[in-house]
């Protein structure tokens, strides 16, 4: 008999099965509610590890701060999907109140409106012409689909256009990006921008509906500097929607205006909402804030609260957990879980808590506790010399929290979530 191994579709209400990396080898397959109901819990030694998980408080309250965040400041979110690619965190968000999800290609986009996404904003330029059929296929499906994706260049227009000449059908609804010197794609002039502005309104294969710009890139987390940078960045992004609006280039009763990474979201977010003759909807595309984290958006959000004044921002709510597997030499312990299972793209992992074999709570390590390197399927832990007698066991386990979890999510297709007693209550996949 064949045996049903991994992960298969529906994407918005999978079924689990053993061949998915920290799923118990020899479990049935089991839906979501299955999964719920089995009364697992992620340090009793039924899931193997190393196993990402998710911390539902942490999840709910990040995912409740964030729609408030925009809400107070007259803005809708519209979350970056490629974060999680996560069917089920993106209804999270659409149920909190996100007007959409942003996605960064054609195939994600598909990934979204299979979960349910019925606005899709794909930052980034779409001009092959097989994403441009597959956009228009999509479209085709599902009529209260609206899909708007970004355009630069004069170069990109002439594609589009071309794949139109022969493929008649509606415009695609795009957005100018604006750019920064050094960055990625995006307008780097305004004279540049606002002769491709003409453009788009007076070709027939596109409608120009607003304007969209990418700030996180530049950002240091040291207010001193991000402050003039952003505040330089939306001004031009403004400038050119003053232009687009007195020339009538814009193509829609309601301009879309777009910015927002995870680290400095709060300098673009009262920018987005321009004087024009037209109304005007604000999107921030934030996406990591669904999980923060332990490193370098913790960092980023400390000067975002003292900025806001906020007594709280965001709490890290992804967490992966590994046994310690060999001490081969003083002072260094090698953890089962690397490269294949870590961010490690801003920094390396950040041990956090500690759970000793037979026991069900995260204990306190000691602050020197370190991780210096990582291979595919191992982890380097280090510590003090002072802390040889609170050293690390083969055999217990140790809990790491990440930096920058859009990198970690793509190393799993699936993770569950926990309460703040790790009792897993839920589960949601991943699609990369």
């Amino acid at each position: 008999m064949t045996r049903e191994v991994g992960m298969t579709r529906p994407v918005a209400e999978p079924v689990f099965a053993p061949g998915l990396k920290g799923f118990p080898h020899d479990q049935p397959p089991m839906t979501r509610a299955q999964i719920a109901a089995a009364g697992w819990q992620v340090l009793d030694g039924r899931l193997p590890l190393p196993l990402a998980v998710l911390k539902h408080e942490a999840l709910a309250h990040n995912i409740a701060w964030m729609q408030a965040f925009v809400r107070e400041r007259g803005i809708d979110l519209a979350p970056h999907g490629k974060t999680t690619m996560s069917p089920q965190l993106f209804r999270r968000q659409l149920d909190a109140g996100a007007w959409g999800i942003t996605l960064a290609n054609v195939t994600q986009a598909a990934i979204g409106v299979a979960a349910g996404v019925k606005r899709v904003l794909i930052a980034n330029q779409v001009f092959a012409d097989e994403d441009l059929h597959g956009l228009r296929a999509l479209r085709a499906a599902h009529a209260d689909l609206r899909t708007v994706f970004l355009v630069d260049s004069t170069a990109q227009l002439a594609l589009i256009e071309a794949w139109c000449a022969t493929h008649p059908g509606p415009a695609f609804e795009v957005l100018l990006e604006v750019g920064v010197a050094g960055g990625r794609t995006g307008c780097r002039g305004h004279e540049e921008a606002a002769a491709l502005a003409r453009a788009l309104h007076a070709s027939p294969a596109v409608r120009l509906v607003g304007i969209e710009c990418y700030e996180g890139l530049g950002a240091k987390g040291d207010s001193a500097n991000d402050e003039p940078y952003a505040r330089a960045l939306m001004d031009r992004v403004e400038a050119l929607a003053t232009l687009c609006d007195r020339e009538h280039l814009f193509e829609a009763d309601e301009v879309l205006m777009s910015a927002g990474g995870s680290a400095i979201f709060d300098l673009v977010a009262g920018r987005l909402k321009p004087s024009l003759s037209r109304q005007v909807r604000g999107l921030l595309r934030s996406g990591c804030y669904v999980t923060h984290d332990h490193g370098n958006y913790r960092r980023m959000l400390a000067a975002v609260a003292a900025r806001c004044g906020c007594a709280e921002t965001l709490r890290p709510a992804l967490e992966v957990w590994t046994h310690v597997q060999s001490r081969p030499e003083p002072g260094l312990a090698i953890l089962a879980a690397g490269r294949r299972d870590l961010s490690f793209d801003i920094e390396m992992p950040i041990p956090f808590a500690r759970a000793p074999r037979g026991t069900l709570a995260p204990q306190a390590i000691p602050g020197s506790w370190r991780v210096t390197g990582l291979n595919d399927q191992h982890a380097h832990l280090r510590w003090d010399a002072g802390d040889e007698a609170a050293a690390p066991v083969v055999g217990e386990r140790v809990g790491l929290g990440i930096s920058h979890p859009c990198t970690t999510f793509d190393r799993w297709q699936w993770m569950p979530v926990v309460d703040d007693a790790y009792r897993v209550i839920d589960a949601v996949t991943m699609h990369f």
